[in-house]
């Protein structure tokens, strides 16, 4: 058996309302899927630091019609290394662990910090940072008996200080807490492979064993630098950027990769596949059920 338990796609509000997270979850079930990372996020639900508390008892109420496997991505923006910005962060996360508790989601999905290039002196104070507040992160999720998943993120603007995938699995590994695990986004490791010029698949191998949780869905690994398409598709059309692409649409050897690495137990393949590509979503379901069973079957034969 693979370590890697379940599949599914990501879905959010596109109005900032309840209602149309509920219209994408009726879709996803009628789909077959039976696991969703929900963008909560994408929702007014914590403000300041504090749960509202009729919209919480609202989400509670929607996610408990459907028989999903929930997890959850905490703030997109998420830097632990921010020290202006910092503090509020951490109370968020916490807040988005106690919904996690409520849905019975167990997976809370944290972004790696960053600097900007006038910061960058305060590197070795903003790892520090980071690791604290993911270390006291941790223990606030341990008794709700969620993990907080840390994912390697791509650089996003000239002179920024980011973390390599490879840095990513050394802050889990010094944090050192059973409530915190690495998560891999492969194209976002692929992405930030080509910038850095590092061996994408030498990044991977890096993260796999500290990894309990997987972000999937497909580029080719081209940073988007200063180019601005003027409609989305023109990006897809160069292959430039982080594109979110149906499993296929870009160059990834998906079938490669997972008959190489291994992951931590209850690991999750969890496909950032959204809306747009709908009609391509069912091939990617199918495809990410055989790499599933592919990562199982290589699992298999390294027990042996």
């Amino acid at each position: 058996m693979s370590n890697i338990i379940a599949t599914g796609f990501n879905a959010g509000s596109t109005d900032g309302e309840l209602e149309s997270l509920e219209t994408e979850l009726r879709r996803l079930a009628a789909l077959g899927v039976d696991t969703v990372e929900l963008a909560l996020t994408s929702l007014d639900l914590i403000s300041g630091g504090r749960i509202i508390e009729e919209r919480a008892q609202r989400l509670v109420a929607i996610t408990s019609k459907f028989s999903f496997r929930y997890t959850v991505h905490g703030l997109v923006s998420s830097n632990f290394m921010d020290p202006a910005t910092c503090a509020y962060q951490l109370e968020a996360a916490k807040a988005l662990v106690q919904i996690c508790d409520r849905i019975g989601a167990r997976i809370l999905v944290q972004h790696g910090g960053c600097l900007r290039s006038d910061q960058i002196l305060d590197r070795a104070a903003a790892d520090r940072r980071e690791r604290e507040a993911l270390f006291e992160l941790a223990e606030f999720a341990k008794p709700y008996e969620v993990r907080a998943v840390l994912e390697n993120i791509f650089t996003t603007e000239p002179g920024q200080y980011r973390q390599t995938p490879a840095e990513v699995a050394k802050t889990v590994k010094a944090v050192n807490h059973p409530n915190l695990v690495a998560l891999i986004d492969f194209s976002h490791a692929y992405i930030e492979s080509t910038f850095r010029g590092l061996d994408f698949r030498e990044q991977l191998r890096a993260m796999a064993p500290v990894a309990g949780h997987l972000h999937v869905h497909d580029s080719f690994g081209r940073p988007q630098n200063f180019y601005k398409p003027f409609f989305l598709q023109e990006s897809v059309a160069l292959g430039i950027g982080d594109l979110h692409l149906p499993l296929g649409w870009g160059d990834i050897d998906w079938e490669d990769i997972f008959s190489e690495l291994q992951f931590l137990p209850g690991t999750v393949l969890m496909m950032e596949i959204g809306h747009r590509y709908r009609n391509e979503q069912p091939d990617s379901l199918a495809r990410a059920k055989s790499l599933m069973a592919l990562n199982g079957q290589r699992q298999s034969i390294a027990a042996e």
